[in-house]
């Protein structure tokens, strides 16, 4: 836990999209890393047992829930305007309306750092079809209006989150861990990238304060967690003492997939194809013109391996 004086120097964190899948974990790491940490929330008192469950846990980790709307400009502009740090983890289908938070972050004045929704692909260096390719293009239209109006960002690129796919040992429109064989999307050679959503939510917070990361992508490549489908189904079946058949799956047999789909499972299919056939997790190096990585630069964290997560599933 953080001294007194330590959580005075640390930015106070506002998180919009804060009860959704990946913000709870960000709003857990920031207030586990001292920052005064608040969520701006629509409903205070919400009917879904979940939700609220949600909300008293933030209670209990001392964050502030603000009452707000991204849709309303006044309860927004108050909120950000008792923010030092602005944490945007809206879903999908919210991507577009992060203008509005960009347009209070600009009227405020205040914000030494804003940190779109992204916490995937890097959207800037993809090969996606749709409907992955425009809901990449939206990522990078926000990324393009934060910084035409010169507002100071970090881009999260963490990947694939590793609660979302190794339950399923990454495969294609299969739900839990199979018994008998395993579906594999192209050769199986091309690596992809996971990182435990605990993990995500940590590094994104260890950068929020870091000059290193201003105006940076902040990539997340575990060593230990960069993967072909073939070694993640070999450590598996190493873990369970059996061998599962293997069945390929042709690109052109994936892109038929995608689109006789319906959504959001064509969105799935197509970040699937981007990842383990057009190789967009890994194609690319980082350059530190542009970017920097979360394990080298925080090395003291240490990040749960997916050797260790599969571990869950025994």
């Amino acid at each position: 836990m953080a001294s007194a004086a330590e959580y005075k120097e640390r930015s106070r964190v506002l998180v919009i999209g804060g009860t959704g899948y990946i913000g709870r974990f960000i709003v857990a790491a920031s207030a586990r890393e001292g920052h005064p940490t608040a969520v701006l929330v629509r409903d205070l008192s919400p009917a879904d047992p979940a939700k609220a469950a949600v909300l008293q846990g933030f209670r209990d980790a001392h964050v502030t829930l603000v009452q707000g709307d991204l849709y309303n400009h006044e309860s927004l502009l108050a909120a950000i305007k008792s923010a030092d740090v602005v944490i945007s983890a809206v879903g999908y289908n919210q991507l577009p309306d992060e203008t509005h938070i960009i347009s209070a972050i600009k009227e405020a004045g205040n914000v030494k750092r804003f940190l779109p929704s992204e916490y995937g692909n890097d959207v800037d260096r993809v090969h996606a079809v749709e409907p992955a390719k425009s809901v990449f293009a939206a990522k990078a239209h926000i990324r393009r209006v934060v910084e035409a109006e010169g507002i100071p960002y970090t881009y999260v690129s963490s990947n694939f989150f590793a609660g979302r796919f190794l339950p399923n040992l990454g495969q294609i429109g299969v739900t839990g861990l199979q018994t008998d064989k395993v579906r594999i999307i192209g050769d199986g050679n091309v690596k992809a990238i996971f990182a435990a959503e605990e993990d995500v939510g940590t590094y994104t917070i260890k950068a929020v304060d870091d000059p290193i990361t201003l105006n940076k992508i902040l990539y997340l490549r575990p060593p230990t967690n960069i993967l072909s489908h073939n070694e993640l189904i070999s450590l598996w079946e190493k873990k369970v003492g059996k061998t599962f058949e293997r069945v390929y799956i042709s690109e052109d047999e994936v892109l038929k997939m995608i689109e006789e789909s319906p959504v959001p499972l064509n969105i799935a299919l197509s970040i699937k194809h981007s990842v383990w056939v057009k190789g967009d997790h890994t194609n690319f190096e980082i350059d530190p013109s542009f970017g920097i990585e979360a394990t080298e630069l925080y090395p003291e964290v240490k990040y749960i391996t997916v050797d260790e997560y599969l571990n869950k599933f025994l």
